[in-house]
């Protein structure tokens, strides 16, 4: 299932949040209005009280029954021998204690809860009471008249943040629908004008990645390009030779035009057999396999340098060329096992190919730079190659010898390869038996 939006993530963590703030200040604005009120309802009565101060004997007036309801204060005065001065009326008919507390004080007279005021003035009692439930009533309304803008702009505000949320993710679908646009063709940079920072470094390794992946589909239908051309030669020759296997007169044409036939298979499978490698090995094709990562086997180099010998002493004591191996019993590192054999055989078949008039090839496996380094050293005694053109031998079917010891170009392309592929560098120079050097370093790898 597809993961949640960035969108959706944004409004189900900010919209929570600001419900939850909104509730937050809407409790802490009504419990401040609440005890404001309160207090306001207090400074009410002290000033009702203080106000009463200079009355003199009142009688208790008759009140009609419609203001009664109206008034929800009872006022009560004495003096000091306890005599009754003046007493209101109100709705309950409520009665005040007839001893007072100067100050505040919370009294509950026939069941009620009144908040009361007394104070002593020129030998008089004065006492001003509330019931509390007016108080409440009165400062919970006031209460929710102060939570009404937070109760008009919480929708506002919301539509805010999700208008806020999509205009920020504006450049997000920008990328995406840039991207949706595309086929296989399209590997042009992504545009990273007016990118927030947060995202800018993703488009950054996103268009990395798309050069990249330019650059292999281009190296691709180079290697397709010359491959085609490299097999038409063959192919041609092999229908030549059919042909000529078709006219022949004679046992010995016939048998002439076979064994010309059987050479033109062997090069054309041979060739393939290079391509196929140099395919397994180039850069581009490991990125698509893997991320580049190599097997994790162990792999003894000097055991492989003494295979590939044993595997192409024939040829080479066919064209009377002796190859020696000067290696450690072993010496281990990480990596392909069959690319490194490769490697080997592919620098011993250049010298038995292109050694020409040469005799001698000498193999040597040893560690260097303090056991960090396995090298890998493939001398012969044959004609060697001119220093301006020990670089363009590494590149794909370029070829320098003609006839029976032309190879197919992809040789010294295929160790470059191999040796790149494994963290590795190879480099030709003259060696001291008079021809080619060629010298291979590999990493050794950490064993965990």
């Amino acid at each position: 299932m597809p993961g949640a939006s960035i969108r959706g993530r944004l409004l189900m963590s900010l919209l929570p949040l600001f419900i939850a703030a909104e509730i937050a200040t809407g409790v802490v604005s009504y419990r401040y209005v609440l005890r404001e009120s309160h207090q306001l309802f207090d400074y009410h009565l002290q000033q009702m009280a203080l106000s009463l101060r200079d009355q003199g004997a009142v009688m208790t007036p008759p009140v009609p029954n419609e203001e009664r309801e109206q008034f929800d204060f009872v006022v009560q005065i004495w003096n000091a021998d306890g005599s009754k001065v003046y007493l209101s009326q109100t709705r309950s008919r409520a009665r005040l204690p007839d001893r007072a507390t100067l100050g505040f004080a919370d009294v509950v007279t026939d069941g009620e809860r009144w908040r009361v005021f007394s104070t002593l003035a020129r030998g008089r009692v004065i006492q001003v009471g509330q019931p509390y439930q007016v108080r409440e009533r009165i400062a919970a309304a006031a209460a929710m008249r102060s939570l009404t803008p937070l109760l008009v702009l919480a929708p506002l505000v919301a539509i805010a943040i999700w208008w806020l949320v999509g205009r920020s993710l504006a450049p997000v679908e920008r990328v995406a629908s840039d991207l949706r646009r595309r086929d296989e063709r399209r590997l042009d940079p992504v545009s990273d004008e007016r990118l927030p920072a947060e995202i800018e470094p993703m488009v950054r390794s996103l268009n990395g990645l798309l050069g990249r992946l330019q650059q292999a589909f281009a190296a691709q239908r180079a290697f397709v390009a010359d491959a085609a051309h490299e097999l038409r030669t063959p192919i041609t020759a092999l229908k030549l030779q059919a042909g000529l296997l078709g006219r022949a007169r004679d046992d010995a044409q016939r048998a002439d035009a076979l064994a010309q036939l059987h050479a033109g298979i062997d090069r054309s499978a041979h060739l393939v057999d290079q391509l196929l490698t140099l395919a397994r090995n180039e850069p581009q094709a490991q990125t698509s396999q893997a991320a580049n990562v190599l097997p994790s086997a162990q792999v003894d180099l000097a055991r492989l340098a003494r295979d590939a010998a044993a595997e192409l002493q024939t040829i080479a004591e066919a064209r009377g060329t002796t190859i020696t191996v000067d290696a450690p019993q072993t010496l281990a590192l990480r990596g392909d096992a069959n690319a490194l054999l490769s490697l080997v055989c592919n620098l011993l078949d250049n010298a038995i190919r292109h050694g020409a008039g040469g005799r001698r090839i000498a193999v040597s496996v040893a560690f260097a730079d303090a056991g960090g380094i396995a090298r890998l050293i493939v001398d012969d005694d044959g004609p060697g190659i001119a220093a301006e053109e020990r670089e363009r031998v590494f590149d794909r079917f370029y070829g320098r010898a003609t006839g029976d010891d032309a190879g197919s170009g992809l040789g010294l392309a295929i160790v470059r390869a191999v040796a790149e592929r494994h963290g590795g560098t190879v480099e030709l120079d003259e060696s001291p038996l008079g021809g080619l050097r060629a010298t291979v370093d590999l990493p050794v790898l950490s064993q965990s």
